[in-house]
């Protein structure tokens, strides 16, 4: 099957990642993490948006009363319908940033962390929920990355980039995962597992770090659909429009000693699959 990517807003973001679609707004949201950015994307009027963060964001997510929920450098902040910003919790640990975030059936948000240093055991996979309670749930990771439930919500997807895999884990509903195992592996020369997204059909879609392409596994983690990408860093993936089947693609730039055209673009391959309504942060 051959796969027509498109230009959604050509952009030279550092480090674009988090692609989130916001079902209420009509719009998508993604972050430039070390440009401490926020972005949003308005696919039907093109109409785009550009919020500047204090300190670097991992991930930006929609909450259920309006505004956003920010994994920031020290901490996971909110930021009010009016614009105003809080911290829901402030832990600074120098050397440490927030990566990427998701957020789980219930509505809780399940936020990473990494050393800027990518040290090993340096990063964590937190849970927060609306009332700001937060409890780790992995304590030993480096590179905190890509974070998904299957169709049912009984299984958790998971990566932790260096170790070249995406983990599938049982999960209870609320706060407790157990028997990890490996779903599938990236071979050597065909990048890091990034950020991801599980579609209507239960599959993973994984986007290659250092290898230029998106690739779909199957629940029993078969390899079955590649999409090449004009760009070697795609950072992550996430399914919107108006009927969740545009596969948006987030890229970066930074470390790239001639970034290609594309490089740090938001890009969208339309009609790729059919995603699931991703919910909003109850806080």
């Amino acid at each position: 099957m051959t796969y027509r990517y498109e230009v959604a807003v050509r952009a030279e973001a550092k480090l674009g990642e988090g692609p989130t679609w916001d079902a209420r707004g009509g719009r998508l949201i993604w972050v430039d993490i070390l440009g401490s950015r926020v972005h949003t994307y308005e696919p039907g009027s093109g109409r785009r948006t550009v919020r500047a963060t204090e300190q670097h964001v991992g991930a930006a997510k929609p909450r259920a009363g309006g505004g956003l929920v920010l994994n920031l450098r020290d901490g996971v902040g909110l930021v009010d319908p009016d614009g105003a910003f809080r911290w829901l919790h402030h832990e600074p640990v120098p050397g440490r940033r927030g990566n990427d975030a998701a957020v789980a059936p219930d509505g809780s948000l399940w936020a990473g962390t990494m050393r800027y240093d990518e040290a090993p055991g340096g990063g964590t996979l937190a849970r927060f929920t609306g009332e700001g309670a937060v409890e780790t749930v992995l304590d030993d990771v480096a590179v905190s990355n890509g974070t998904g439930w299957s169709p049912d919500g009984r299984l958790m997807y998971y990566i932790d980039s260096p170790t070249r895999r995406i983990d599938v884990l049982e999960y209870d509903g609320e706060a407790r995962v157990g028997d990890r195992r490996p779903l599938a592996e990236i071979e050597d020369g065909a990048g890091f597992p990034d950020g991801l997204t599980v579609d209507a059909d239960g599959c993973v879609w994984v986007a290659l770090w250092d290898g230029g392409a998106v690739r779909r596994y199957t629940p029993a983690g078969d390899l079955d659909r590649v999409i090449e990408l004009p760009t070697p860093r795609p950072t992550a993936c996430a399914f919107g429009g108006p009927d969740l089947t545009d596969l948006y693609i987030t890229t970066a730039r930074t470390g790239l000693i001639a970034p290609l055209p594309l490089s740090g673009s938001l890009l969208v391959v339309p009609g790729a699959g059919k995603g699931l309504p991703q919910p909003a942060f109850a806080g």
